[in-house]
């Protein structure tokens, strides 16, 4: 395989696995960081292009633009995985709160898939895949601006797989448990493996596999693959 994908958010988890899996593979990983972490130094080394880029300062969002644009005149694909997670703490930050979760769950994805098209269309083949979440369907009582913003973002999809067909697949993989965060008690684990009909932490594999399929499928489009052990029949 080959070509040049963008990943947004590789610093850590999921991110670092997919930048890691998808480089192994012969592609040219660029990815995106917001903090520096010490598997920045490991996926350097491993042949990811790095790009530190704050979705929350405009300015960096278009230097990352212009780098993509000058390196990969062809672009084989972008993967949404930058994600934050803020709790609502009330009305008094409920602006600021739902304006970063909108920034960078949809804001920034719409910007780039514009913004990078005919570096999409020039490739053979090119793919957009938007990591959103089992929330996104369901909702979520302390977490409601992150839900609707990764329901904005599922419903990008939608317009996006219409907007770039027949060149450009675009889908979404809505993850729900997929790994647990160091620190995580037996307590937490215990009642978040519960959720779903499979009660158990699915891997990183998981999600690896399921951007494989993606990426290698020259006919699925505009849909949304679940990753969340079976949670929705619970």
């Amino acid at each position: 395989m080959s070509g040049t994908l963008l990943i947004t958010g590789v610093g850590q988890r999921i991110g670092q696995h997919l930048a890691e899996h998808l480089q192994a593979q012969g592609y040219q990983v660029i990815g995106t960081y917001r903090t520096d972490r010490s598997s920045l130094a490991e996926l350097s080394e491993q042949g990811v292009q790095l790009v530190r880029c704050d979705f929350n300062q405009p300015t960096q969002v278009t230097e990352l633009i212009e780098q993509v644009q000058r390196q990969a005149p062809a672009l084989r694909g972008i993967i949404h995985n930058a994600s934050d997670w803020l709790p609502d703490r009330g009305a008094e930050s409920a602006v600021a709160t739902l304006q970063t979760m909108m920034q960078v769950h949809v804001a920034v994805p719409y910007q780039l898939n514009l913004a990078l098209q005919d570096q999409l269309m020039a490739s053979e083949v090119a793919d957009i895949i938007h990591l959103t979440d089992y929330v996104a369907e369901k909702g979520s009582r302390k977490h409601i601006a992150y839900a609707a913003s990764k329901a904005a973002l599922a419903n990008m999809t939608l317009s996006f797989a219409q907007l770039l067909a027949p060149k450009v697949k675009v889908n979404s993989i809505a993850p729900a448990l997929i790994l647990f965060n160091d620190g995580d008690s037996e307590e937490y684990k215990q009642k978040a493996r519960s959720k779903s009909l499979m009660s158990k932490e699915a891997g990183a594999d998981e999600m690896l596999q399921a951007v494989d399929y993606l990426l290698q499928s020259r006919y699925v489009t505009g849909r949304s693959l679940a990753v969340d052990g079976g949670r929705h029949l619970k």
